[in-house]
């Protein structure tokens, strides 16, 4: 375009496009330049500001027809001036443009208001772009519209940019939801910035207002020091398998949970120069609760085969055991006389000593016999297991004997406990004699109410199991002979069996590095506490006969 502006922006309507854009400076006689006194600024670096202006303006009459253009009106549209001027701003318009807009925009401006939209025009050779438009009626010194000033830009690129995102967004968003497993995400905070439908129906689920913050502790429970481990550097976890106890209405869930760190450029403006970015943890949460009840129906047949076995094992290791017992009490008995009569010197009974002395030696022959026949428990690997999981089993195991004894259980779980390192076998025998011990004291007393309690929790990095009858429980001056070998208070209807049972259990427990002790304070029957240490501190732990 030429540069004879005066043909193209007559000096009154470039008086308005500056006093449109600074008010007061179409006078000529306002405004600072530098720090010195008021100068003038003169009309013609307006008219150069809009000739010059990046953005596209042209000036119309009050029926849209073009009086001016700029340089950029030329660039984006590709009309000259000659081929534009004395047209009508339609000519720039695009059908598929709704009526509507163009009716808001010439209402709106009619009543001396800016109108702001985009439309879609079309340039010279045809191709449409989108305009972001701004219209602005330049008004007359009575007040009334003289011409209207339009400056747009082409803000095509910019729609496809951002409808790129909003299609990945909802692409992203329709995975996400369409996903069977539970996702979420959450900064180092934990807040949740994003979620999908399956984790929106463990909140109902479940009853937790957020699952994940639920999940989150457990895993750090489950983990221990390896959580911090991963979380700080960062990198991911994968199947990490949560049990959940007595929640929901599904009652026992099991749940496999994977987690990834991952880095988000900051976009705030402060942000620009110097580059930082956020944490973030996408967790996965998918409930296998199916697939585990059919393992655990395949494994019960499996446990009920293992458990006979070592049932048996133990039982010939009891009977044996209880035999070498009373074998022994006499013999003592002997080598108490032999050395009584060793110490008199009875030359009239020697006789009888050296009778004595072969019976003892005898029967020490038959304790190094019977010794040798004492079968040996196989070992068995120590793992993380978890104790909801071992008593649910044994409970399960127990079920029909509880049905034919009439006993009830109360089965109060901790909903998530983390794992303790130790024997599996081990560990359901030790919470299958205790269970005996309570069937067995609530039967020979006789006990109408016959109601067991199992309870589990966690304190101080330490997991315990509380076992309870409501049987006649174990006098205070008998508590400590319970656990000797084949102490029995059946003459007083206590709480103990006769046998082993009991000596069995607080080796199990001393084997796990844990606590057995009976709770002197429970009056209503007898209560067994036990304890163990959480998996990440019990790893010196070992398992052995």
């Amino acid at each position: 375009m030429n540069k004879t502006t005066p043909d193209f922006l007559p000096d009154q309507i470039a008086a308005e496009v500056a006093e449109l854009i600074a008010p007061g400076v179409g006078s000529l006689e306002s405004g600072q330049l530098g720090r010195g006194k008021p100068q003038t600024v003169p009309l013609s670096l307006f008219v150069a500001s809009v000739e010059q202006a990046p953005i596209a303006i042209s000036i119309t009459d009050k029926k849209a027809n073009i009086l001016y253009i700029n340089n950029a009106f030329t660039q984006v549209t590709g009309y000259m001036a000659a081929e534009i001027l004395g047209q009508n701003e339609s000519k720039l318009s695009d059908k598929c443009t709704p009526r509507q807009v163009y009716y808001d925009l010439w209402h709106t401006i009619s009543r001396k208001q800016v109108w702001h939209g985009q439309l879609v025009n079309r340039r010279k050779l045809g191709q449409r772009y989108l305009a972001d438009l701004t219209i602005a009626p330049m008004l007359d010194e009575h007040g009334a519209i003289s011409h209207y000033i339009g400056m747009h830009r082409d803000v095509t690129q910019a729609h496809y940019a951002e409808q790129q995102v909003n299609n990945q967004k909802q692409l992203i968003e329709s995975v996400l939801n369409a996903s069977p497993v539970a996702m979420v995400v959450l900064d180092s905070a934990n807040r949740i910035v994003l979620d999908n439908q399956m984790y929106k129906m463990l909140i109902s689920e479940l009853g937790y207002a957020e699952p994940a913050l639920f999940f989150l502790d457990a895993l750090q429970q489950d983990m221990g020091d390896l959580w911090a481990a991963m979380s700080s550097r960062p990198q991911g976890f994968s199947n990490r398998e949560i049990r959940v106890e007595g929640i929901g209405r599904r009652g026992t869930r099991w749940f496999s949970c994977s987690g990834n760190w991952f880095c988000e450029n900051g976009t705030d403006a402060d942000n620009f120069f110097s580059r930082q970015s956020s944490n973030y943890l996408l967790l996965t949460i998918n409930d296998i609760s199916l697939q585990r009840s059919q393992q655990e129906k395949l494994q019960m047949h499996t446990l009920r085969q293992l458990m006979s076995e070592e049932e048996h094992i133990r039982s010939i290791r009891e009977t044996l055991l209880g035999a070498m017992h009373q074998i022994r009490q006499p013999l003592n008995q002997i080598g108490a006389a032999i050395q009584i009569m060793s110490q008199r010197n009875d030359s009239q009974n020697q006789s009888l000593k050296d009778l004595l002395s072969q019976v003892q030696a005898r029967g020490e022959e038959t304790l190094d016999t019977l010794q040798r026949c004492v079968p040996e428990i196989p070992e068995t690997a120590v793992t993380p297991v978890n104790l909801n999981q071992l008593l649910h089993e044994t409970m399960l195991l127990y079920s029909q004997k509880f049905l034919a004894n009439g006993v009830v259980v109360d089965w109060l779980p901790n909903p998530v406990l983390p794992s303790v390192l130790g024997s599996a076998n081990k560990l359901r025998m030790l919470f299958k004699q205790l269970i005996d011990n309570a069937v067995n004291a609530m039967n020979r007393a006789g006990c109408n109410e016959r109601l067991i309690n199992i309870s589990t929790g966690v304190e101080h990095d330490w997991v315990w199991v509380s076992i309870a009858d409501s049987g006649p429980g174990i006098p205070a001056n008998q508590r400590q002979k319970v656990f000797e070998p084949f102490f029995s208070t059946h003459q007083n209807l206590g709480g103990a069996q006769a046998g082993m049972g009991l000596v069995m259990a607080r080796e199990i427990v001393g084997q796990h590095g844990g606590i057995i002790e009976i709770d002197s304070d429970y009056t209503d029957g007898c209560r067994f506490n036990i304890s163990f240490p959480c998996q990440q501190h019990s790893l010196g732990v070992s398992i052995h006969e």
